[in-house]
């Protein structure tokens, strides 16, 4: 199914999602938002990764040190969208862990705070025609 899943690291990253899910629902897309902290509810996001399997593509919404999309790369072959918030460095800090990930453990990174654009990469990886 083509499903998008749009995980962020906390609730006040909610802004960043909802650019997101104007895009997907224009388009018809299915989705779903959980907030699932990669430090703070590591065991739930791992339950969250082997339960979704109608999800095709992750959107992983984070700032500071950023370590939700490589965490959920690091645990699934699905692609993974990292979208850096930002936040006391201006979202540097979160763009800089996002790019900057080990060898196999690919994260496909959008412009700090561009929601949009993460879900339009999402729309392209899924083959999604504009209506």
């Amino acid at each position: 199914m083509n499903k998008v899943a749009i995980i962020l690291g906390s609730e006040s990253d909610r802004a960043v999602a909802d650019k997101a899910v104007a895009v997907l629902a224009e388009y018809k897309v299915p989705y779903e938002v959980k907030v699932i902290s990669a430090h703070r509810n590591p065991d739930e996001l791992d339950r969250y990764l082997k339960e979704s399997e109608d999800v095709s593509v992750i959107i992983a919404i984070a700032g500071l040190s950023a370590a939700l999309p490589g965490v959920i790369a690091s645990k699934t072959q699905k692609p993974v969208i990292g979208v850096p918030v930002s936040g006391k460095l201006l979202g540097m800090d979160a763009l800089l862990s996002m790019v900057q990930m080990p060898s196999g453990v690919p994260v496909g990174v959008v412009g700090i705070d561009s929601g949009k654009n993460a879900a339009l990469l999402a729309l392209r990886m899924l083959k999604v025609k504009k209506l």
